[in-house]
């Protein structure tokens, strides 16, 4: 054994569980080992040499283990290492539906009542960011659905493919667009226009264009997805009456905003002009909704607020992004933790511009990734957001609590 290296690796770990105001068997139950163990190697008795026991430590520590051995080594995210594991069965499904059932299928006799219990848990792991359980179980769901409704008619046919529809959005599409899969998340909202079409119902229509709106910013084309969400929003105007429509009617503005804020050829104050104006309907659409579900969204006041965070962040506008955030309650979307985790990681992207408000900002970020950690530790503008603050004059547990996000989401500083 190593008797320097030993003691060197035992007196950092020591160091960190302290600053963290940890005990010896509160790190040893975190970790999965003895109290015995652990006291040993931190008296540089025992060499820690097993990457897993130097992850499972760095991880009950939140530091990188690089703060232990002094040598990074790539992060492993079993998680999101999942999620993508489930992608080529999910694309073989997607490719394979269609709304015409194969002769060698014999359509399951799965009740309307269980599959709609389905495709809300679907939804459901969706805003929870749950993204390796949401696709594991998306194949065998849409599967059934489909066979479901080529086996329907009538009111019961026209149920299942609105379940059909909810199936691919949000869930499917987002989850896609999440994990960088454009092309997917393309197919998937094109085999629920599919269904939609059958529908002849403008407000689905409406919200198929909501979602196709997402994947055409995903896919680089702000300009379109604009053009869409505006004529989804005249065609939903028209519209109404139906319960929903006031909130979907706010999504799109909230997705026009945004489709605003990635358009680089429009110029810098007229796009913060007409994002205020998309805001500021929302949230008087907001005034009339409350908070709401509908769609297996989350429109309603608190949701315009955390927009109001991330478009001014889009926009450099930080100092008004951090005021605007002061306002908003995201725990009241207690069901939606992806949605809290998007304010959280949208208000320390600005702080992070704010001089003197560095620290506020790793904070922030660490809160984001502790609420949903499968989409901060896979988001790109917080990603870049990590780099710029690593060289930035931090104090040193500061430091130490940048590098072990930054190891979380692959970065080696």
């Amino acid at each position: 054994m190593d008797e320097k290296q030993a003691q060197r690796i035992g007196e950092q770990l020591r160091s960190a569980r302290r600053q963290r105001g940890m005990s010896l068997r509160t790190l040893a139950g975190l970790a999965g080992v003895s109290v015995g163990y652990l006291s040993m190697v931190e008296n540089g008795r025992r060499l820690l040499d097993r990457s897993s026991l130097i992850t499972a430590f760095a991880e009950a520590l939140q530091i990188a283990p690089s703060e232990l051995t002094g040598q990074p080594f790539a992060p492993v995210d079993p998680h999101t290492s999942t999620a993508h594991e489930a992608i080529p069965a999910l694309r073989l499904a997607l490719m394979g539906l269609t709304m015409a059932t194969p002769p060698d299928r014999c359509p399951p006799q799965v009740p309307i009542p269980v599959l709609t219990e389905r495709v809300g848990k679907a939804n459901r792991l969706y805003h929870a960011a749950e993204y390796g359980n949401l696709a594991a179980g998306l194949p065998k769901l849409l599967a059934d659905l489909h066979a479901a409704v080529e086996s329907a008619d009538g009111v019961g046919r026209h149920q299942l493919l609105k379940l059909l529809a909810n199936a691919y959005h949000p869930a499917c599409t987002l989850l896609l667009k999440n994990l960088g899969y454009t092309d997917l998340a393309f197919i998937a909202v094109t085999r629920a226009a599919e269904a939609i079409a059958e529908l002849d119902d403008p407000v689905y229509s409406a919200l198929s264009g909501f979602f196709h709106t997402h994947v055409l910013m995903a896919a680089g084309s702000p300009t379109q997805a604009l053009a869409l969400a505006t004529a989804s929003v005249n065609t939903l105007e028209t519209h109404l009456t139906h319960p929903h429509a006031h909130a979907l009617l706010g999504e799109l503005h909230l997705i026009s905003a945004t489709s605003l804020t990635q358009d680089r050829q429009r110029p810098g104050d007229a796009c913060a002009e007409e994002v205020r104006g998309h805001l500021t309907e929302a949230a008087r659409l907001a005034s009339i909704t409350g908070e709401t579900r509908a769609w297996h969204l989350n429109f309603g006041p608190t949701n315009v607020g955390i927009h109001q965070v991330s478009l001014n962040t889009d926009l450099g506008l930080h100092g008004e992004a951090v005021t605007a955030g002061g306002g908003v309650r995201p725990q009241i979307l207690a069901e939606a933790p992806g949605r809290q985790a998007a304010y959280h990681a949208d208000l320390g992207r600005s702080l992070a511009h704010l001089r003197g408000r560095e620290s506020e900002s790793v904070t922030a970020l660490l809160t984001a990734e502790e609420i949903a950690p499968q989409r901060i530790r896979a988001n790109a503008p917080v990603r870049s957001t990590v780099e710029y603050l690593s060289d930035r004059q931090l104090p040193a547990h500061v430091a130490r609590d940048l590098r072990g996000l930054a190891h979380r989401i692959g970065l080696s500083l």
